[in-house]
């Protein structure tokens, strides 16, 4: 089989957009390849990647604690989410009251709401749906059959159910009674991301989960770090210490898997391994050593999942704990690594900071305008017992899409006793499947006369399709490729050659390649 819809319009596509320079389309609907995805671009020569580290926000914390008496008082959580939904940014988040009368400490811990315009501006509505010390005067969501002592919520919206009341889905961590409390999933769906029930009738004793209605394997696991949809299934990603068929040092990345978001498969997926935690430290020894944390909050970008993930960083006690955040990416959904060895993304505040001493990933990424905001949390484990007020939630920025770069290599050149030969730097895609793509277009940024990307169509077995080759010398987030001539009709499946070319040639960053899709 052929296709033609891509050739009909790749031309179109450059004279429109540079006619319209300010209007990026959505990238996540786009088939996107990274420059730090070495499966999406696995053969590569005399290039060098350079991940980009988030400068965080002037303003945070974006949404702050509450004042004495309010909901969220003592702690704004972020282990959540956001959406955006027809122009407004929608915000999940679990909220701790102040309540220190209150000797069930679950029941101060709620599903709270906030929204915003612009991303970066938040308020909290009231929405009048749960009795809060008297009234409903408050921006808690109402949950069905709580309370709830919620740690960690996680939102997404399912447009292909074709239930209206099961298009919102929510997966929490909430406790159960075995010997002992231990954490467990359970899931909610509602028609407008506010009033919520659970996927099933369950019962709260004391905001915690009776046994018998536990969906999920009756040992501890603590869900919500992600939930996303790949390949038909939902997965809630979250972390646990509990030996797999290897042994791994505390706390490790798994997820559940589910079709139908009610009946969840009791087998599990290791998704995420540090390299020290190959390093078994004993018994009684769990606190200590490198490992994950609270599982990977996911931005799905469709044909690739870009991950955060908790860097804890371990020791004998509590107060020596500290937490900061790492990236990671997967392309099937179930194993996830990291772009660069042991890198830290986002870095825990200094002391006296609002985010010191520890940080924790919400599933919260947005490309707006010129920039990609990426949301988190903070929680101090150095103070996990004296419990002090905490938490909000704050933005760390990057130019758009712009993670980590591909860039020349320059070691070898000039003066030494090893030259290296005049050799280009290029790279070749994996297999890209063209068919309902309206054009590419290329992040990059220092392009010009002398700086140039020459990109060329290649059949899966890398022999060049006439007529689809083009030079890119402008910068930009989405630059538009225009073939030169044009060619015949193309395969389903084809790769791309991109190379480095011009005197200037190191100058070039290249970020990102985008096959946007047809309207």
């Amino acid at each position: 089989m052929k296709t033609k819809r891509i050739l009909l319009s790749l031309g179109i596509a450059g004279c429109v957009a540079a006619s319209h320079a300010a209007e990026l389309f959505d990238e996540t609907q786009a088939v996107s390849v990274f420059a730090f995805d070495n499966v999406s671009i696995p053969y590569t020569q005399n290039l060098r990647l350079e991940m980009r580290t988030p400068e965080k926000h002037a303003g945070n914390p974006v949404l702050p604690r509450g004042a004495p008496g309010t909901p969220d008082a003592q702690g704004v959580q972020f282990y959540g989410s956001i959406l955006k939904e027809n122009g407004k940014y929608r915000l999940w988040y679990v909220a701790f009251d102040d309540d220190k009368e209150n000797k069930v400490a679950s029941e101060r811990w709620r599903a709270a709401y906030a929204e915003s315009t612009d991303g970066v501006t938040w308020t909290k509505p009231n929405l009048g749906l749960v009795d809060y010390k008297g009234n409903k005067n408050n921006n808690l969501l109402a949950m069905g059959g709580g309370p709830w002592g919620f740690v960690n919520v996680k939102v997404l919206k399912d447009e292909a159910d074709p239930d209206p009341a099961r298009r919102y889905k929510m997966t929490s961590h909430v406790y159960f009674r075995g010997q002992r409390r231990l954490g467990t999933l359970l899931p909610f769906v509602s028609a407008d991301g506010l009033t919520w029930k659970p996927v099933k009738e369950v019962k709260s004793v004391k905001a915690e989960l009776r046994k018998e209605d536990v969906l999920l394997p009756a040992i501890h696991f603590e869900p919500s770090g992600g939930l996303y949809q790949w390949d038909g299934m939902f997965y809630a990603c979250g972390q646990n210490a509990l030996n797999a068929t290897r042994s791994y040092q505390g706390r490790v990345t798994r997820m559940y898997r589910s079709a139908d978001f009610v009946h969840w498969m009791p087998t599990q997926n290791v998704g995420f391994i540090r390299e020290p935690q190959h390093e078994v430290l004993g018994a009684g020894r769990s606190l200590e050593g490198e490992q994950t944390h609270e599982g990977i909050s996911v931005w799905n970008r469709r044909n690739v999942l870009l991950g955060v993930v908790g860097l804890w960083h371990g020791a004998k006690e509590w107060p020596d704990i500290t937490i900061d955040l790492g990236f990671v990416v997967s392309n099937d959904g179930l194993n996830f690594r990291e772009p660069a060895h042991e890198w830290t993304f986002i870095k825990r505040g200094e002391d006296g900071a609002w985010d010191q001493g520890g940080v924790i990933q919400g599933q919260g990424f947005e490309n707006i305008g010129d920039e990609t905001l990426i949301y988190y949390g903070s929680w101090d484990p150095r103070h996990w017992k004296e419990s002090p007020p905490r938490g909000g939630v704050g933005i760390a920025k990057l130019p758009r899409d712009r993670f980590g770069e591909l860039v020349v290599e320059t070691v070898g050149k000039g003066p030494g006793d090893y030259q290296l030969p005049e050799i280009t730097s290029e790279f070749v895609t994996a297999a890209i499947a063209v068919k309902g793509g309206e054009g590419f277009f290329v992040n990059a940024d220092g392009l010009g006369a002398e700086a140039r990307l020459k990109i060329e169509l290649l059949s899966v077995n890398e022999t060049p399709l006439a007529g689809y080759t083009s030079t890119v010398k402008q910068s930009g987030f989405q630059t538009p490729v225009v073939w030169e001539k044009g060619g015949a009709d193309l395969p389903e499946r084809i790769r791309v050659r991109v190379t480095f070319e011009g005197k200037r040639n190191t100058e070039i960053r290249f970020s990102a390649l985008y096959l946007k899709p047809a309207k």
